[in-house]
């Protein structure tokens, strides 16, 4: 849900996603065993970059797997430095913490993943279902994923997008 909704959400507004598998382009087997199909390799990936947004997805897994990517850590860094905005579900924002990206933003994650976020001391966290601060958009698990994907359109293109998006999906206010 917090890879498959973001991507659905951006594609409705418009936005070009492209999905990349961090080992290839085979399908990826979730934790709930969904099978994801990423259309590039991360390495082919990185060959069209720079990117307007980098998203992690969240899963305990998924995003330990992110968390010892070299790979994603020269993304994570590069899209940084260029003041890109990167967003991260659920444990995702744990692999900003392993690869020191965003340190001193207010960010949230899934409850389950807090202690391991708050350690060190190094973000300041919030409740909040979505959380921005400045180029950091954070959000915490699969319920929050419409309104996760939303706050990136909403970045990248606007609040009135973002509405115009949001309005077909009939989401409970």
């Amino acid at each position: 849900m917090e890879t498959v909704i973001p991507t659905d959400v951006m594609r409705r507004a418009g936005i070009k996603v492209t999905v990349a598998g961090l080992t290839g382009k085979e399908p990826v087997q979730c934790s709930r065993d969904v099978f994801i199909c990423p259309d590039a390799s991360l390495e082919d990936a990185r060959k069209e970059g720079p990117y307007d947004v980098v998203v992690l997805p969240g899963g305990n897994l998924g995003a330990q797997n992110l968390s010892e990517s070299a790979a994603v850590k020269d993304i994570l860094k590069d899209q940084e430095s260029r003041k890109g905005l990167i967003a991260a579900i659920c444990a995702g924002p744990t692999a900003l913490l392993a690869h020191g990206v965003g340190f001193g933003s207010k960010v949230t994650t899934h409850p389950l993943a807090k202690d391991k976020m708050m350690n060190g001391e190094h973000y300041h966290y919030s409740e909040s279902r979505v959380e921005k601060d400045g180029n950091i958009l954070t959000s915490r698990g699969p319920g929050t994923s419409f309104e996760f994907g939303l706050a990136i359109v909403e970045t990248l293109l606007g609040k009135e997008v973002a509405e115009q998006v949001k309005a077909p999906l009939i989401l409970k206010e």
